[in-house]
């Protein structure tokens, strides 16, 4: 099967879980801003969790299948149609045979991500399929999705889909746009003259999948020596000479001089991943038990998911594996 980009949208990329095990080498692990999104998208229909899939910026792509599809888009709340007529989200659906999917503006949160069965055919590079923009490498020649660009992916028959249903918002991350973030205590915390716990941060527009800067009354560092850098990785909360943090992203830098004021928890990376300029951030300090804990339940509430959709989508495995190989 061959889906052709018409349109690209703002930002779109090819993204997958990401790239482990590589930051003492300078790689970052990159992968999806949300990955339970993507997590979502691949289960609905039958892939893996870590295919690839593409993501979808602030504004979608448009698609065209030259073959029958099921497809499945999760994440942020975007106007999405087939063929010209509405179609809704967070569940499986089927692209017929030369049809064009046009993913338009996201309502709410920042980002979506599409999941076909049988997974986008793109080769590993280092560990993975995932585009970084910064390095060049992974998705489609190391760059965002084009106008005319070609995505291959396996065809299949796609069999009845039963209707009215869909995921509910309790699966997905927080995208009210005002959101608190759970986070670790920085090990530089008590350098500054105000805890980051209790305030409020607006997100600005000089954001990206780097890092997130955030505005609000700056932090003034009262005292600590100059830093040597040290690994840093996504949630790391760093605080420039500006007094103004940085939520370090997906392809954030292995390594980093400036301050840890905070680390938002991994079980919330997913929210980190919706907000867009000028959405709200609060930091909620928990303690490790609590992180370790959330990250759990995550997982275990995947894995019910999948489970329970086993007994209603006959392409949807309890393990892990494709339905489609």
């Amino acid at each position: 099967m061959e889906v052709t980009i018409r349109q690209p949208g703002v930002l779109s990329t090819i993204q997958d879980l990401g790239r482990p095990g590589r930051r003492q080498l300078g790689i970052t692990p990159g992968g999806a801003m949300d990955a339970l999104s993507l997590r979502l998208a691949n289960v609905l229909v039958g892939n893996p969790e870590s295919s690839a899939a593409v993501e979808m910026t602030l504004r979608g792509a448009s698609l065209h299948f030259d073959h029958d599809a099921l497809a499945a888009i999760c994440g942020g709340e975007f106007t999405v149609s087939l063929d010209g007529v509405e179609h809704s989200t967070q569940r499986p659906f089927r692209i017929g045979r030369d049809s064009t999917l046009s993913v338009g503006a996201a309502r709410r949160g920042c980002r979506a991500y599409l999941a076909v069965a049988g997974g986008f055919e793109i080769g590993s590079i280092l560990g993975g399929r995932g585009t970084d923009l910064r390095a060049g490498i992974g998705g489609v020649q190391g760059r965002a999705l084009l106008a005319d660009d070609i995505l291959h992916a396996r065809n299949i028959d796609v069999p009845p889909i039963p209707s009215g249903w869909f995921l509910a918002d309790d699966w997905l991350p927080d995208l009210s746009g005002r959101v608190m973030l759970r986070s670790l205590r920085g090990e530089h915390m008590d350098e500054f003259d105000k805890s980051i716990f209790g305030h409020a941060f607006q997100v600005s527009a000089q954001s990206d999948r780097m890092g997130l800067r955030l505005r609000g009354e700056p932090f003034q560092r009262t005292r600590g020596a100059e830093l040597l850098s040290t690994a840093v990785m996504t949630g790391t909360v760093q605080v420039p000479p500006d007094g103004h943090p940085i939520i370090l992203a997906a392809d954030c830098q292995t390594l980093g001089g400036y301050p840890r004021i905070a680390h938002v928890i991994t079980a919330d990376l997913p929210t980190l991943g919706q907000l867009r300029p000028g959405d709200t951030v609060r930091f909620v300090e928990v303690d490790l038990e609590t992180a370790r804990a959330a990250l759990a339940e995550q997982a275990l509430n995947l894995r019910k998911l999948r489970i329970g959709l086993a007994g209603r989508l006959p392409w949807v495995r309890t393990d892990a594996c494709s339905a489609w190989t």
